[in-house]
Parts: C-alpha cells; sequence; structure tokens
C-alpha cells in the first residue's frame, strides 16, 4: 500500500504535574503540519491538568489516564494508542518549533528512514532559548554508533519514528526509570536501523532545577553501567565489523 505524501503524525505527551505543560501543547497545536493527533498521558498528575480538560473537551487533543508509573509506562500507553504513521515525542517542559513535524517528515520520507532524531536548542526555565544550537559532529553514521559507545547522543524530543517500528521494538523498557530511551536506541541500532540525523534545531530543550536529570543523578549512573554492561559490547562488534567494510 502506497504511504500518503502527508500521512498522519501522533506527538506523543507524557506528563506528570509539569507547570510547563502549557507550552508544550501550544507548540503541538501550533505545527505547520497536518493531519496530526497529539496524545497526553497523564501520568497520575495531581495538579496543572485544567489545560487538559479544557483542550480534550474542545476536540483538540487526547487525554489517556493513568496512575503514576513513569515516563516509560506513558510513552508505551501513548505510542500504543496513536494511530499516526509516524509518531513523535514531546516532553512536557519542552517546545517544538512550528515547523518541527512538517520539516522532519520530508527528511524521513526522503531518506527512507524509520527513525530520525535533529538537533536542538537550550532552553532556560523562562522559555528563553540560546541562539546557538546543540549540534553533532558532521560526520558517518559510523561516527554516530561511536558516540553512542559513551552516552546518549539522541534527544529523545527530537525523536521521530515509524510507529510499526516501535511495536516491532516492543517500545520502552518500564524497568529503566531514567535511561529508557537510551535502551531502546541501542535495541533499535543494534537491530539493523540506522537513526537518522536532521542538523536542524527543530526543539527547544529546557533545562531547570526540576529535571530528572539534575535530580537523580546517582541513579542515572547506576542505570547507565547496567545498560552499558548489556549492549556496549554489541554496538563495539557492529563498528569492528562497519570499519571492516570501510
Amino acid at each position: 500500500m502506497r504511504q500518503s505524501i502527508n500521512p498522519l503524525v501522533s506527538i506523543v505527551i507524557p506528563f506528570y504535574n509539569d507547570p510547563y505543560v502549557r507550552e508544550a501543547l501550544e507548540s503541538a497545536l501550533a505545527q505547520t503540519y497536518k493531519p496530526l493527533e497529539i496524545i497526553v498521558v497523564n501520568d497520575g498528575s495531581e495538579r496543572e491538568t485544567d489545560i487538559l480538560y479544557r483542550l480534550e473537551g474542545a476536540g483538540r487533543i487526547k487525554v489517556v489516564h493513568q496512575p503514576n508509573r513513569g515516563t516509560a509506562s506513558a510513552l508505551n500507553a501513548g505510542f500504543r494508542l496513536a494511530a499516526g504513521h509516524y509518531a513523535a515525542w514531546l516532553s512536557s517542559d519542552d517546545r517544538f518549533r512550528p515547523d518541527k513535524i512538517e520539516r522532519q517528515v520530508r527528511f524521513m520520507q526522503g531518506g527512507g528512514w524509520a527513525i530520525s532524531h535533529t538537533a536542538f536548542r537550550l532552553m532556560n526555565g523562562e522559555g528563553i532559548a540560546e541562539s546557538d544550537p546543540v549540534l553533532l559532529p558532521e560526520g558517518s553514521m559510523l561516527q554516530f554508533y561511536r558516540s553512542m559507545l559513551l552516552s546518549n547522543t539522541v534527544n529523545g524530543c527530537t525523536v521521530m519514528m515509524e510507529r510499526t517500528l516501535f511495536n516491532r521494538m516492543g517500545g520502552f523498557s518500564e524497568k529503566l526509570p531514567y535511561t529508557h530511551d537510551y535502551e531502546l536506541w541501542l535495541r533499535i541500532v543494534l537491530s539493523g536501523y540506522p537513526i537518522g540525523y536532521l542538523r536542524e534545531p527543530l526543539t527547544d530543550y529546557r533545562v531547570h532545577s526540576a529535571m530528572g536529570t539534575a535530580m537523580h543523578r546517582e541513579e542515572i549512573q547506576k542505570e547507565l553501567h547496567s545498560v552499558h554492561k548489556t549492549y556496549i559490547p554489541r554496538l563495539q562488534r557492529l563498528i569492528a565489523t562497519l570499519e571492516g567494510e570501510v
């Protein structure tokens, strides 16, 4: 079956008591691309929910409610409900640029990518974005795989993937509260799906004192050690194979 020129795209927003959710929702609703569906997974929030009910009542978003189970669970719930050919993740404290979805869809269609990520800009708690974007060095897929040996160089809120790929991979590991994204990208790469990179800053990534990476550094390091132990030897073998082909 031939894919539509403008396939449906689902934006999934996991949400838990986040005061920045309004900005995230406004950025999703302001996308130049159509058709879109916006799915918010309310992961047991006790506040900041009024705007969800208002937009849901107006038919502008879909809201899924579940007890608090963490980001991986919320993402899985949203991606599994999604009807789009492509699905994108937007954290409730981040922001998409208005043409983010449109430019990334065209990039994926043009390159035949099943998954891609983009450059981004850092912004502060007041929503002021830095002028200089965060860019990966220009280089080959081999160089990108080498970077993945050390850390997660894929910002999850810049990712768009075919929903069928998400289903094939079985989603995010709910056993990993903090490194579920890195672990999934490694599984995807090791399953033979390269991750395309659009070197344009299309997401504003908020850095603030209440973000998980600032509050749970010790737990994150423990998880990283476990993920590295499981996947890095396999990634090293893939890199060695690719180096032999160059």
